[in-house]
């Protein structure tokens, strides 16, 4: 991949999203994170509970922070949702810087994931 600054990746996300799920111009990182947890979980588009997705998100939280040391996948349980182990504490961030981290490990699952 040619060598590309962090805000035109993300802007490719933004564009993925909007192209893919006719999402919002610049869909909120909440919208982001529950896609990418019902593609991590392979449920597909249904009806989901308040529960759920929470579950969703914190799945995709998850996702995207285990290559950054933070999470490490453990196993599915019976109702085939992923379980992650947290290897080390997430430092307290800022909400910006929240939202940094974010959006720099979605764009690293965008690279990983080959969606680019």
């Amino acid at each position: 991949m040619e060598n590309k600054s962090e805000s035109q990746l993300w802007e490719e996300v933004e564009a993925f999203f909007v192209k893919t799920f006719d999402t919002e111009k610049h869909p909120q990182i909440d919208t982001i994170l529950f896609l990418i947890g019902v593609q991590e979980l392979g449920s597909g588009q249904q009806k989901y509970t308040k529960d759920d997705k929470l579950n969703i998100l914190h799945i995709a939280v998850c996702r995207l922070l285990e290559p950054f040391g933070y999470y490490k996948f453990r196993d599915y349980d019976d109702d085939g949702y992923p379980h992650f182990d947290e290897v080390a504490p997430l430092p307290e961030l800022k909400p910006n810087e929240q939202q940094i981290l974010m959006k720099k490990a979605i764009i690293q699952y965008f690279i990983d994931e080959e969606l680019f």
